[in-house]
């Protein structure tokens, strides 16, 4: 299975038996209710909101949404701290199957999803998960790491890719098609990412990176157009088809992502993986829309 656009895998979500517990931390803030409220309104998921009580009831009464008391944990607009623990232990206690950012800096609610004692982690590396419909290409794309990993390494790209291709296989895909980018098809010793790319292909077919297809390294306009694989005579398996591409670094990565949006019109989500929950995390000048879509993809991959 692929998801050849958003509105695939929004009906993918509706159609399941049961919605999803969403806990949101710092509920209160316009645009994360927003779009809240339309995922719920969509029977994809229920939330259980964190922050200040008055505030949340303020806002939802402007949407025409209601929710009940005991969904709501009231916790003082001040105490950021406070409301991001309540939200992960939410998670932590199986209260809720994922978690949500609302109106608070990153740092301060990664602090607590790390937290040894009631955190979320699971002592392996966590990741940034993006996933793009962009015009002109046939399918869903995930490029990644654009907002978590600086400098990855090569192990940590591993971990990367296996973070990626077990939210794409929890999202119902079969065999995800991955590309480890660089400017070269070849393999230059003087070019690090190409000799993590080759490196990277090796691992998955000695099985070390499973339930997937690597190839590497691979320009971004053969990985994306098997004609020009075809006229540059690469032998590839994913030429023009590929869902996940590996970026060298964080820059790459977030470049590739804010071309697909701003300059190609495209639409995304973006979560945090690699922990025991997705974690919706995107920034707070996100429109609606992002997060709701946000919402919809971590609600797929939700287990």
């Amino acid at each position: 299975m692929v998801f050849h656009n958003f509105e695939e895998l929004i009906a993918k979500v509706k159609g399941e038996p049961s919605r999803k517990v969403m806990a949101v931390a710092c509920a209160n803030d316009e645009h994360t209710l927003e779009a809240v409220v339309h995922a719920r309104r969509e029977g994809i998921v229920e939330p259980l909101l964190v922050g200040d009580r008055k505030v949340i009831k303020e806002i939802l009464s402007g949407l025409g949404e209601e929710i009940q008391e005991e969904n709501i944990y009231d916790v003082p607009m001040e105490d950021l701290k406070g409301a991001c623990e309540k939200a992960v232990k939410l998670v932590r206690d199986g209260k809720a199957d994922f978690l949500m950012k609302g109106k608070v800096d990153t740092k301060i609610i990664l602090k607590e999803v790390v937290n040894k004692e009631y955190g979320l982690g699971q002592g392996k590396l966590m990741s940034h998960f993006s996933i793009f419909q962009v015009p002109g290409y046939h399918k869903l794309i995930v490029p990644v790491d654009g907002g978590m990993v600086p400098y990855p390494d090569l192990q940590q790209k591993k971990e990367i890719i296996e973070n990626t291709v077990d939210t794409l296989v929890s999202m119902g895909y079969d065999c995800p098609k991955v590309g480890v980018l660089a400017c070269v098809e070849k393999v230059n010793p003087k070019m690090p990412e190409s000799v993590d790319g080759a490196e990277l292909q090796a691992m998955n077919e000695r099985g070390e990176i499973k339930n997937c297809i690597v190839e590497g390294p691979i320009q971004y306009d053969c990985a994306m157009r098997k004609d020009i694989a075809d006229f540059k005579g690469l032998e590839s398996k994913i030429a023009g088809d590929p869902d996940v591409l590996v970026a060298p670094n964080i820059h790459a990565g977030n470049i590739m992502g804010k071309m697909y949006t701003i300059s190609c019109g495209g639409k995304m989500a973006g979560f945090i993986v690699g922990a025991k929950c997705p974690i919706v995390m995107v920034s707070r000048g996100s429109s609606a829309e992002e997060k709701y879509l946000s919402i919809v993809v971590s609600a797929a991959a939700s287990k």
